[in-house]
């Protein structure tokens, strides 16, 4: 995993790629953020966004060496004045597509609230939704059949974040039900349908090749 230095820096396009900035949030389906990582750097420049109870769950040493991983710390560690860069605001100019996965309970209740106290959330307040976001959501069945998680999902359509559905299975708690992420595959191939055609700010359009792997 490459670590953060100036933002601009680190922040610089490769030709003819597609920026996909990854965002992980407090699950235990976190375990799979390096896999999810892995599959887009494929075919995607990718950057990485942790919060920190994300961090319980996503082995730092894992990532692909080119993939640099923002947390909290770095949110304000290179701003000393008026004019110096925000990285939140940094990392939504650069981004074209953003995907959250695993979205946790608390992370959806605070985006659909419009609150933003880290570095994850502060991106997607600040987000340009003309361009493509997917969550992935992953928490308990009971939390996910919670009246709230139904409120807060038809918000942030509203919003036009795209959903990637949970799925049902044996939970890490013991639970059998629906609530686990969506696959890392089932995840990547979402995207890839969604926005294939897709012009975004890098001026090419968002053509991914087709995995050596199976999706």
């Amino acid at each position: 995993m490459a670590t953060p230095g100036p933002v601009q820096e680190n922040l610089m396009l490769e030709p003819n790629k597609p920026r996909v900035l990854l965002a992980a949030s407090g699950s235990v389906a976190a375990i799979k953020f390096e896999s999810l990582c892995r599959i887009f750097s494929e075919w995607a420049e990718v950057r990485a966004v942790a919060t920190k109870s994300a961090l319980h769950f996503v082995d730092r040493s894992s990532l692909p060496s080119d993939v640099i991983l923002y947390t909290d710390d770095d949110e304000w560690s290179s701003w000393k004045k008026i004019g110096d860069e925000v990285l939140h605001i940094q990392l939504r100019k650069w981004a074209d597509i953003m995907v959250i996965a695993p979205l946790s309970a608390n992370t959806l209740g605070k985006i659909a609230g419009g609150l933003c106290d880290n570095l994850l959330t502060c991106i997607v307040r600040a987000w340009d939704y003309k361009k493509p976001l997917f969550v992935a959501p992953a928490m308990n069945t009971f939390m996910w059949s919670n009246p709230f998680t139904g409120r807060h999902i038809e918000i942030i359509n509203q919003l036009g974040i795209s959903l990637v559905p949970p799925i049902t299975k044996r939970l890490a708690c013991g639970d059998y039900g629906n609530g686990a992420m969506a696959e890392p595959s089932q995840i990547h191939t979402t995207v890839r349908l969604a926005c294939k055609a897709q012009t975004f700010g890098t001026g090419s359009p968002c053509v991914m090749p087709s995995s050596s792997n199976p999706v």
